[in-house]
């Protein structure tokens, strides 16, 4: 394959800075940022779907609370309504007594809704302090997340920048080439995992290391200075 002295170290290059670049893009997926703030949204959509079922259990208890807390508004309104009316039976026995029952019947309910509300405050004390324990836990783990991501995006960012830099030297050596040189080296590339490029050495492969017999080896040399490994077809400089 013909090729130029600068060609042929512009391929070198280019298979260096494709080398580099590879590492880079792998270091920048295998940040352990990445896994750290994984795991904390994980976890943080956890403590949000249990902040979210107390919150609801707080939401039905008040619910309650305030359902009971009417009826016993409504019961002392009652209550007072009654004492009234026995205020005004001017002596009136019968009417007393009725109204004595009624009101013992109001207080006996409103004792019992008295009972009711002490145990649902105690349950919503204790709800309260599973709400606390949450937030503590919500707030935890959005700090623990927060520094991951400040680690991250210092990290990848200067992983990044060098990305950056490193395709745009990649970039202008591949402009340098030929058509035909730039497609054979990218197409060998592709297939081989970056290593598209070796050296004639002592009469092997750079990259494979197997020994090129003596006729291949003056076939090789004949197509001098580019030429293809017979073994793993990749592009071999031959000196």
């Amino acid at each position: 394959m013909r090729a130029t002295t600068d060609d042929l170290t512009n391929l070198l290059r280019m298979q260096q800075t494709d080398l580099e670049l590879l590492k880079a893009k792998k270091k920048l997926e295998e940040l352990p940022q990445r896994a750290t703030i994984l795991a904390a949204r994980q976890k943080k959509r956890s403590i949000e779907q249990k902040r979210d079922q107390v919150g609801e259990l707080r939401a039905q208890a008040e619910a309650k609370a305030a359902k009971l807390e009417n009826e016993d508004a409504d019961l002392a309104e009652k209550q007072r309504r009654v004492q009234e009316a026995i205020d005004g039976s001017r002596g009136d026995y019968r009417n007393v007594e009725a109204h004595t029952k009624e009101l013992n019947g109001f207080a006996k309910r409103r004792n019992t809704l008295e009972e009711e509300l002490t145990k649902l405050g105690e349950e919503m004390a204790k709800i309260q302090g599973v709400q606390d324990q949450v937030s503590r836990a919500l707030a935890e783990i959005e700090k623990q997340e927060a520094t991951a991501i400040a680690s991250f995006q210092q990290e990848g960012g200067a992983l990044q920048a060098d990305i950056g830099r490193m395709t745009a030297n990649r970039d202008a050596l591949s402009a340098k080439l030929s058509d035909e040189l730039r497609d054979a080296y990218d197409r060998t590339a592709a297939r081989t995992g970056g290593v598209a490029v070796g050296l004639l050495t002592e009469g092997r492969c750079g990259v494979c290391r197997n020994v090129i017999d003596g006729g291949r080896l003056i076939e090789l040399k004949a197509n001098a200075p580019l030429a293809t490994c017979p073994h793993c077809k990749r592009l071999l400089v031959v000196m």
